[in-house]
């Protein structure tokens, strides 16, 4: 079994993070893994494993001929038999589809606003689902949307996993007191409710001033991004970190205490999983699979109650001894449930067909 990962960055995210995962996960599993970026290179560039085949197509616009001979031969040299495309990227897979019939292409969907799936365009993934030979969805919503509105045959719910390799300490200093810091992974996008959390913040400082929240994640959206930062100047938020897009994240996390995620809607978070394995106690939004990953180990508050949010995260403060149970308890649940042993087996099962 010969499997290319398509994508289309390898700027930190959640889609792109799985792709890398699975690339390396895959490879000494099956007798060939490479990855394939279409647009850009980012950090994750860093994580692939060196056993990984890796191509940068620098493609120009949506119908570039040049990287498209590119992608070409490297399936040919290579001889790969399934091209596995990630979010956006099918649309490129499909166009290599017409010149290459036999390859299998699955499109693996990542979308985050799973709560809002009847404002999603979906007319070009329709056209193009016909040449699918499955798809892979990152919680059950997308699944049966996926059933009700594309033509692909089969449709499989995988959960997301994180590999469980020792990483290094994080060279980044975090500030804060130990015991009381509050972290959030995610990209700087409206969905993520980034201002739903600092409005929590600005209530468990009243009762915890030593709490300290640590932001990191990308600026996608700009304006979003330099509204937050207005929002905290103007109000004086004190112990507020704006880190930024981070390359040692389980590092990084490992420093914390608590992990959060404060968003409007989601798929499966790959951040969630990686809180359980940096051994944090968590708090999540009732939104895509969050509910069914914690598994009765976290908070669950709904999503956009900013008070329902601190009380949650003040109830951890309150009783660390809870929250040190909680938090081993949900590190084993993820290591026994969302890891490459757990997973992959129904992955390469599913690319058999």
């Amino acid at each position: 079994m010969r499997v290319l990962q398509l994508i289309d960055s390898l700027d930190p995210g959640g889609a792109e993070r799985i792709a890398v995962t699975f690339a390396n996960s895959l490879s000494g599993r099956i007798s060939y893994s490479a990855l394939c970026t279409t647009r850009k290179e980012g950090l994750l560039k860093d994580g692939l494993q060196k056993e990984v085949d890796y191509l940068f197509l620098r493609k120009k616009g949506v119908f570039d001929i040049f990287s498209l001979i590119r992608l070409l031969k490297f399936v040919r040299a290579n001889d790969i038999e399934i091209i596995h495309a990630h979010s956006s990227s099918f649309f490129f897979g499909w166009i290599l589809k017409i010149f290459r019939p036999k390859l299998k292409l699955i499109w693996h969907d990542h979308y985050g606003k799973s709560e809002q799936l009847t404002e999603r365009k979906s007319g070009v993934l329709k056209l193009c689902s016909r040449r699918f030979f499955g798809i892979i969805a990152v919680n059950q919503l997308l699944k049966n949307w996926a059933e009700q509105n594309l033509h692909a045959g089969k449709v499989l719910f995988l959960r997301n996993f994180v590999t469980l390799d020792k990483y290094l300490p994080s060279e980044v200093r975090l500030g804060g007191t130990k015991n009381f810091r509050i972290v959030c992974l995610a990209n700087f996008r409206r969905q993520k409710n980034h201002l739903n959390l600092i409005r929590a913040f600005e209530v468990i400082l009243e009762k915890q001033p030593q709490a300290s929240l640590h932001l990191i994640g990308k600026p996608v959206d700009i304006d979003y991004y330099e509204n937050l930062r207005a929002y905290i100047s103007e109000n004086r938020i004190e112990n507020v970190t704006l880190h930024g897009e981070q390359v040692n994240v389980l590092g990084l996390l490992s420093k914390c205490d608590i992990g959060v995620i404060a968003s409007d809607s989601e798929g499966l978070p790959v951040a969630l999983l990686e809180y359980g394995v940096a051994g944090l106690a968590v708090v999540t939004t009732k939104v895509g699979e969050c509910a069914m990953v914690v598994n009765g180990y976290g908070e669950i508050v709904e999503a956009g109650d900013y008070m329902a949010l601190a009380k949650a995260i003040l109830k951890y403060f309150e009783d660390q001894e809870q929250r040190s149970d909680l938090a081993l308890a949900f590190q084993r649940h993820i290591k026994e449930n969302y890891s490459a042993d757990a997973v992959l087996p129904q992955l390469i099962a599913f690319y058999r067909g």
